[in-house]
This record gives structure tokens, sequence and C-alpha cells, in this order.
């Protein structure tokens, strides 16, 4: 593990191989692993692949998103010497911990989940258990390595105060302090929303069902650029300093995170006085943008192909990750009493 790092707080945080990663799950969690690793003396990075069965079960398709999902990992920055890295999966101790976690957690308390909520409206959801008790997974995932910081986006905040809420239930019935109260964490001021491309407010999605909301790191030029372009605006300001609509909010979102300080001052400055013209707006971030994620792309196809490499970087990441899982089972086990022998 990383020598030279002075903080001892654990990091645990993965992302789901349900398809393709938009730059939402890049800003808002992945680009943080990066810096994370080499401050933090122990990180845990996971390919969430139970957590997709909730949603999607295709068995020809899972192989492929993992596949993928790992290589963006690496691509973006991610470095198996310092962080471990490792499928879910792979961790026996995780079911077992979820099992035991959903004695702790109630029927009431999940179905008010606001991501319960949202897909169970969703037209054809089959709404199976796994749905319902998937904060109790998270849960799991996080405490399973008695975590301290979890470099989440603000969508999974409240999975993150259920996942506090189970280990506070777990350490009061024990009378313990077993647990850690996992803390989500960005190097930003505040947790990061990138939101969807068509005007709404609403966050980035990779399930929505028009791929033309999101931004994918695997986009190639041409589409970035089409994107962009089709991004839902407004009629333009009609007075000084007003305030941005959802769709504007949307594109000065981006283009904060991925353009030059000077370019993004200049376009708000335009904006505040009315003098905006947004087909140049538009224009600028997709340069931008596509300078921004071109590197990235050509990196994940690359680590796409080296199946021999992601199958060694997996390999020796869970060897790690079930030794830290098993001693907290352990621990786990003999405070419930489930020894009796």
């Amino acid at each position: 593990m990383n020598q030279d790092a002075t903080n001892k707080e654990i990091v645990v945080s993965g992302i789901r191989p349900t398809g393709k990663v938009h730059l939402g799950n890049y800003l808002g969690a992945i680009k943080n692993f990066i810096p994370m690793q080499d401050e933090f003396d122990t990180c845990y990075y996971f390919i969430a692949d139970y957590h997709s069965l909730t949603t999607h079960n295709d068995a020809n398709e899972l192989p492929v998103h993992v596949k993928r999902s790992l290589a963006t990992y690496l691509a973006c920055g991610l470095n198996p010497d310092k962080a471990i890295v490792y499928l879910q999966s792979d961790l026996p101790q995780i079911p077992e911990l979820y099992l035991l976690l959903n004695m702790f957690a109630h029927k009431g308390e999940l179905e008010k989940c606001t991501t319960f909520k949202e897909k169970i409206r969703t037209p054809g959801q089959t709404v199976n258990a796994g749905l319902l008790t998937y904060p109790v997974l998270m849960a799991a995932d996080i405490i399973i390595h008695k975590a301290n910081k979890v470099p989440v986006g603000k969508d999974q905040q409240q999975h993150l105060e259920m996942t506090r809420t189970f280990a506070n239930r777990f350490n009061h019935l024990t009378e313990t302090t077993f647990f850690p109260e996992p803390q989500g964490f960005s190097y930003g001021e505040s947790l990061m929303k990138i939101l969807s491309l068509d005007g709404s407010g609403a966050k980035m999605s990779k399930s929505d069902a028009n791929e033309n909301n999101s931004i994918f790191l695997l986009d190639d030029d041409k589409t970035i650029t089409k994107k962009i372009k089709r991004a839902k605006t407004d009629t333009g300001p009609t007075e000084k300093n007003s305030p941005l609509t959802p769709g504007i909010e949307a594109l000065f979102g981006i283009m904060d995170c991925v353009s030059a300080p000077e370019i993004v001052a200049d376009y708000k400055k335009q904006y505040a006085d009315c003098t905006i013209k947004y087909g140049y707006l538009k224009l600028q971030l997709a340069e931008d943008l596509i300078n921004y994620l071109g590197p990235i792309r050509e990196k994940i196809i690359q680590l796409e192909n080296d199946t021999d490499y992601l199958a060694e970087v997996v390999e020796k990441g869970g060897e790690k990750a079930r030794e830290s899982a098993q001693k907290t089972v352990d621990g786990v086990r003999k405070l419930l009493g489930i020894q009796y022998f």
C-alpha cells in the first residue's frame, strides 16, 4: 500500500457495470479516486456487479460491462499498486454481511428511499427484493472494510445516510463502536451533481432512455459535438444578472469542469450582461470536452482489449479485499453471538 500516505482513514467506493460511464460518474466520483489513492493509507475501489443485477440481468452483457468499467477505472488514473481494485462478487463476505444487515433495516425506510421510488415508477420495471434492499447491500459494501470516507455524488447521499443508520444500529445493539460512520467526500466544496442535457434540471444518468441527454466517456468527437449542439437551452436572458435556467446551468456546470477558468468567466459575463450567443457557447464547450475526454477514451479502449492485465488486477485486489472483509465478518459474527463452540 502507499507508504507515503499520512491519512490513516479508509476509503471505499464502487460503480455499477450497467453500461457506459458518463461524465457525471467521472466528475462526481471517479475523478476523486485518483488523488485519494495518494492521500489515504488504504483505498478500496470495486465493480458493483451484484448491484447491477437489481435492474439488469443479461448474462451476455454483464462480462462486457464489467471489463469496460474496470478498464475505465484504470484509464482514469486508478493505480492498482496504490489502491485495492476488485470485483464485488469476488468477496463472499459481502453477501453474508448483507444478510446480517437486513436484520437491522426497516421495510418502511427502504420504501422511502428516493432512488427506489424513482425505479418503481419506471414503466416495465420489475420491483424485486434486491431493488428494495439496494441500500443494505451498499452499506455492506462500505462497512465491510470499516470505511471512513466514501467519494460519491449527491444522488448517493441518502444511501450513505442509511449506511450510517445501519452501522449505528449495530453498534447500539452490541454496545460497541465496531463500525465507524462513513462520510461522503469530494475534493470540491460540495458533492458534485452534473445535470442532464435535456434542460430538466435532473442529474445526468446512464439509465436515461435518451442517450443524447448524457455525455459518455466513450463517446467519439462527432457524438460529443452533436449532443452539445442539441442540448436544451432557452431563448436567452432578457434582464442583466438573470438566474441560470436548468439547461444553461447544465452547460455551465460542465464548462466549469473542462474549460479554462478565463473562458468560463467570459461566457458567464456574457450571460450576465445579456450578450451571450448559445451557439458559440456550445461550440466552445464541445471543443473543450473533446480535448478533455479524448485521452481517457483512447486509454479505455486500449485497456479493455488487454483482458489478461484486467484479470491480474482484480485477482490481486480480490485477495487483499477478502482478507479485510473476513476480519470484519468474523468480528460481526462474534458480536452477534454466531460463535457456538
